[in-house]
């Protein structure tokens, strides 16, 4: 990232292909530093990732104005991630450079009337209008941001599998810190509740979208009795109430529940041979459980065991870097994760992994990958320089 007036330590890097620079919230002119930042030339689009310190409305129309006519999107955060690792009280900004990337973005304005034909029409229009432009750019994903407090992540994830195609999708739900009381899509000038954001890339920059998290699933397992799918809520776990059912198999006091027990002993549901994190978010005052992504009843979940956080991300990163070393790895990470990690006291070992492998993004209240919402995961895109001077791809056999 290009030094710059204004911006916060520890993010500043080399300039690569994707553009990318930092700013606290409190910095006068937020959105001039980071047009600085990035700096001249042609962008095929802006993100932005906001602190919820921040005034997101604000920033966000002066940002459309300061960066037009780059379209500019964003969400925000329960924290971020930059070239330091995890941080807080900052603002992000992702540069895409039009001579290496191309996009078109789609607002999805109200989650409760989605008219899912009309918007995956629209995704294949937008997937063979970007062949056309770029046909030898032959690699491609999509990016969701939603509001992370809406409870529709599950149904619109489902929805826009039939619009994918091959393409592949991850994305992260807007946050609030650890308030979770507003989070916001950033879209057109407007900070927007109760929305989504989907954005189509097509790049000549070799790409591998990816879903991590450390958790082993266990023996011990349970069945959802009673449940509120909509409101994502289980009122009975093997017949009993839920919160004293989960913590007798934990063997644990029910009224010392913590968000950190969550985060330590989370449940995991297995789908098509794969296991997805499903996470407890709090005990309601009646002693339901509330999670945060949709949990029906008859579904059979599997308490999880940690593996050693700093560990796991070593390896991750390292089959991510095994074949090429990615310029930018965009990241949605879970607040939870982030949770734990602070819990364990591996915060700064954590941040020095993803700082030396330059995953730049924010920390979200669940993640998306393909068509299944999931949580207490990392999802993102690595994305590699090309290989101008070879006709295969860098990462193919």
């Amino acid at each position: 990232m290009d030094q710059a007036i204004g911006l916060s330590a520890g993010c500043t890097r080399a300039p690569g292909i994707v553009r990318t620079a930092c700013v606290t919230y409190d910095t006068a002119d937020p959105a001039d530093e980071l047009l600085r930042a990035i700096g001249p030339g042609d962008m095929a689009l802006v993100i932005l990732f906001v602190t919820s310190g921040a005034d997101a409305a604000r920033l966000i129309a002066e940002a459309a104005t300061r960066f037009a006519p780059t379209p500019v999107v964003g969400c925000t955060t329960a924290g971020e991630l930059t070239d330091a690792g995890y941080t807080e009280d900052h603002i992000v900004a992702m540069g895409l450079p039009a001579s290496h990337f191309l996009a078109k973005t789609r607002l999805v304005p109200d989650l409760d009337h989605v008219n899912a034909q009309d918007l995956i029409d629209e995704m294949i229009r937008n997937r063979n209008a970007m062949m056309e432009e770029a046909p030898d750019w032959h690699h491609e994903f999509t990016f969701l941001m939603i509001d992370g407090l809406s409870t529709k992540e599950d149904s619109l994830t489902s929805e826009l599998a039939v619009g994918l195609g091959p393409v592949p999708l991850f994305g992260g739900s807007a946050g609030d810190g650890e308030r979770f009381e507003h989070t916001y899509v950033l879209y057109d000038g407007q900070a927007l509740e109760n929305a989504a954001i989907l954005t189509q890339v097509r790049t000549r920059c070799p790409i591998k979208v990816f879903k991590s998290d450390h958790l082993v699933p266990a023996s011990q397992r349970m069945v959802v009795t009673d449940a509120d799918p909509a409101r994502r809520i289980v009122r009975e776990i093997n017949a009993e109430p839920a919160a004293r059912e989960y913590a007798r198999i934990l063997g644990k006091d029910p009224e010392q529940l913590t968000t950190f027990t969550f985060a330590a002993h989370p449940v995991v549901v297995q789908i098509g041979g794969q296991h997805h994190v499903r996470a407890i978010q709090q005990v309601a005052d009646n002693g339901d459980l509330v999670f945060f992504s949709a949990i029906d009843e008859g579904l059979v979940l599997t308490l999880a065991e940690p593996r050693n956080m700093v560990e796991h991300l070593q390896e991750e990163m390292a089959a991510l870097t095994r074949r090429a070393t990615p310029d930018t790895i965009l990241g949605c990470d879970c607040i939870l994760r982030r949770m734990e990690a602070q819990e364990k006291q591996m915060t700064g070992a954590l941040s020095n992994i993803l700082a030396s492998n330059r995953v730049v993004g924010f920390c979200t209240y669940g993640e998306q990958f393909n068509s299944i919402h999931v949580n207490q995961t990392l999802t993102g895109v690595a994305i590699y320089p090309p290989e101008d001077s070879a006709a295969h791809d860098p990462l193919a056999d």
